[in-house]
């Protein structure tokens, strides 16, 4: 009789080969990486081809995303050539030690905010407006999605503490995963949030000064686990108080997109939200002006009148001595704030995928330029 062992050894390692490139949703890592896979047995099946035993032990009992895992497991088995297989997985959780270990040499590898280390690839867009109203959050949530739907990585924190709306504008009801004492952010449309709005006791009246705003947003960036995102976007506060301060200081390669509507009083306060790169080591990149017109049978109603945006792009150029752009004119569509505020941002179709429309097309244009 044949020994068929080494086959079934060789059938076993490059099934785990194949499963280092299965990725955990959250973690950002392989499986066998994480040290997920358990065990992989194959063995001679009755009827031929082999059975393959794999057990799975995901990080956290009842992981919402075990389907995923499972499915990308079963993927990674049927693509190996030249053999029938047939997966038999069995899921269950790591033991705490085990859990213990690999979060703390997760902590041990980041030891700090992972966004401010020499050579980081994050590209960190902070989203200001001189008032509130500007639609700036609806701004933000928008712009994640339509990064996230041409394909990038895409992180957001909510850094509006006292008005935060994130949650909402992406239909977030569920609080981060606790995995060991590090929270996973929240994947909602592709992008992964984290907001003061998504814990216990958020619907009370927020009252901190600056050094716990402070401290709030240092436990945004170091105590979340982001993996490594293409882009980070943070959602200011209005203004240029202690937030955003802090974001300067704690994210000096983060770039200012300021969020104007087109009237004056809107305009001429918003100039002063990109002042603040006078006074800290932040660069502002461009400017969005928002609710710019109303398209009303095919003529365009400049309901709060015209040119904020302009008047922001020209006086933030001069004051800073470098080319502040107008990057974007958004249309006022009431059917955009309606799909907002079902919790699905209203740039996306209900399948995910990007609108095709002038909106889509404005959002793809703007995610374009901010990354070239």
């Amino acid at each position: 009789m044949t020994d068929i062992r080494p086959d079934i050894r060789q059938i076993e390692a490059d099934i785990y080969e194949r499963l280092s490139h299965v990725i955990d949703p959250e973690l950002g890592r392989s499986v066998t990486e994480l040290g997920m896979i358990a065990a992989i047995d194959a063995h001679p099946a009755s009827e031929g081809g082999y059975d393959v035993d794999i057990r799975v032990e995901l990080t956290v009992e009842g992981c919402p995303l075990s389907q995923t895992i499972t499915n990308q497991i079963n993927g990674a088995v049927a693509s190996y050539p030249g053999a029938a297989l047939t997966p038999h997985i069995e899921v269950s959780s790591m033991s705490r030690d085990k859990l213990a270990d690999l979060v703390a040499g997760l902590k041990a590898e980041r030891r700090q905010n992972p966004f401010s280390k020499p050579g980081v690839k994050t590209r960190i867009f902070a989203i200001a407006s001189g008032k509130g109203g500007v639609g700036k959050s609806s701004v933000t949530a928008n712009l994640a999605a339509t990064f996230a739907a041409l394909g990038y990585d895409t992180a957001a924190i909510d850094a509006d503490i006292y008005g935060f709306s994130l949650p909402g504008l992406f239909g977030v009801t569920t609080q981060p995963t606790n995995l060991d004492g590090m929270l996973m952010p929240v994947t909602a449309w592709g992008v992964k949030l984290i907001s003061i709005g998504m814990f216990a006791g958020a619907d009370r009246a927020i009252l901190w000064r600056g050094p716990r705003l402070q401290r709030s947003l240092e436990q945004f960036l170091s105590d979340i686990w982001w993996g490594t995102p293409d882009v980070l976007l943070l959602d200011l506060a209005p203004g240029t108080g202690d937030m955003a301060i802090s974001v300067a200081q704690a994210l000096p390669n983060a770039e200012l997109v300021v969020v104007t509507t087109p009237q004056p009083s809107a305009s001429d306060v918003a100039v002063r939200s990109g002042l603040v790169a006078l006074q800290v080591p932040m660069r502002v990149r461009g400017v969005v002006e928002n609710m710019s017109w109303y398209e009303h049978k095919g003529e365009r109603l400049e309901i709060f009148g015209a040119g904020g945006g302009a008047r922001v792009s020209e006086q933030l150029t001069a004051a800073l001595g470098h080319d502040v752009p107008l990057m974007a004119q958004l249309p006022l569509e009431p059917e955009f704030r309606e799909t907002g505020e079902s919790g699905r941002p209203a740039v996306l179709n209900a399948d995910g995928t990007l609108r095709d429309d002038a909106m889509g097309q404005a959002f793809r244009s703007l995610a374009e330029r901010l990354m070239a």
